[in-house]
């Protein structure tokens, strides 16, 4: 009896476990994901070039420098700027993508600023006395080489001039006055030695005319001494920029006289104006820029000329060309002033 008893109990338990085995569901478990997180990318800044330029700068001259720079940075692919003023916390501020700084004169602290962002080409345009560095350039630094100016006045003058009646108004006792009164001479003899004329005996050595205006003389004063050119019958003169009022260079024009100059003053005397003899350091901007953005600095170029404003009913197509390679030599050094620079 006992003996199926316990059979009978271990057949329910056998029967018991089998029933809980199949009623089971497994539980299957997968790897578990960790969340990767997103990262930005790190935009990307165009390099940056700043131009300086001062405020009370005539509205033309910052409109022409602003487009210049402008059109170079666009060529480039770089982004730019232009400002009033410049300090080491906005350089700081703007790196590490500035890479290039133009500015002219009044000097905003370039050689402070230079010298703060050894990383940064910086160009002067017409600021004098900077030290040099190997991230500082310059651009006429040394301003106008009155001397060439002065010299290629001479030399046209003779070309146009009847008889080589020629003549000079220049700042009197002064050393760019007195640089300009020998420059001017020099060209003149340049183009045509001594120039006597074979119909007359006397010679035409009283030519050219050289009038000095006192550093004391009022600009109203300044036809006055004009008058000196027009009583010895001067038919072409040069008005140094020093003593050039528009006042004086219309005086002179409806005194008929033919003017060279370095900036015409306006339409008014476009007629009696045979040519402008300017700085240009728009061909020293785009020629430096390259080496400026590719980290070339410590540069110092000296302020070249250029013939603009020309009257074709004087300084004609062949007489053009002559001043044009007579300019070429002052520049690349091959024909001498005569004076010192």
């Amino acid at each position: 009896m006992r003996t199926k008893f316990n059979l009978l109990f271990l057949t329910i338990l056998l029967l018991t476990s089998c029933g809980r085995a199949g009623s089971s569901t497994p539980t299957v478990t997968g790897p578990t994901s960790t969340p990767v997180p997103t990262i930005s990318p790190t935009p990307v800044v165009s390099p940056l070039v700043i131009l300086v330029l001062p405020a009370g700068m005539p509205q033309a001259d910052y409109s022409h420098y602003q487009k210049l720079v402008y059109d170079l940075t666009q060529a480039a692919g770089m982004r730019f700027q232009v400002r009033n003023t410049l300090t080491p916390a906005d350089v700081a501020f703007e790196s590490p993508a500035l890479k290039v700084v133009i500015a002219l004169s009044p000097d905003p602290g370039l050689a402070a600023l230079a010298a703060a962002a050894p990383e940064v080409q910086f160009l002067a345009i017409g600021i004098p006395d900077l030290p040099a560095g190997p991230n500082l350039s310059t651009v006429g630094a040394t301003g106008v080489p009155i001397d060439q100016q002065a010299f290629l006045a001479g030399y046209i003058a003779g070309l146009v001039a009847p008889e080589w009646k020629t003549g000079v108004l220049y700042q009197k006792d002064t050393p760019e006055g007195d640089k300009t009164r020998d420059a001017f001479v020099n060209g003149f003899v340049f183009y045509c030695g001594t120039c006597r004329n074979p119909l007359f005996s006397q010679p035409a050595g009283i030519y050219p005319v050289s009038v000095g205006i006192p550093t004391d003389a009022k600009p109203g004063e300044y036809p006055a001494y004009a008058d000196l050119l027009w009583h010895n019958a001067v038919k072409v003169a040069f008005v140094s920029p020093a003593i050039a009022t528009p006042d004086l260079v219309n005086y002179m024009a409806d005194n008929e006289l033919l003017i060279i100059g370095e900036t015409l003053p306006g339409e008014a005397v476009s007629s009696h104006w045979i040519a402008s003899i300017q700085p240009d350091v728009n061909s020293d901007i785009q020629k430096i820029f390259p080496e400026l953005i590719a980290g070339k600095g410590g540069q110092n170029l000296p302020t070249p000329l250029f013939l603009t404003d020309v009257n074709s009913d004087f300084l004609t197509e062949g007489k053009l060309r002559l001043a044009q390679q007579v300019l070429t030599g002052l520049q690349d050094g091959t024909i001498s002033t005569g004076v010192s620079p």
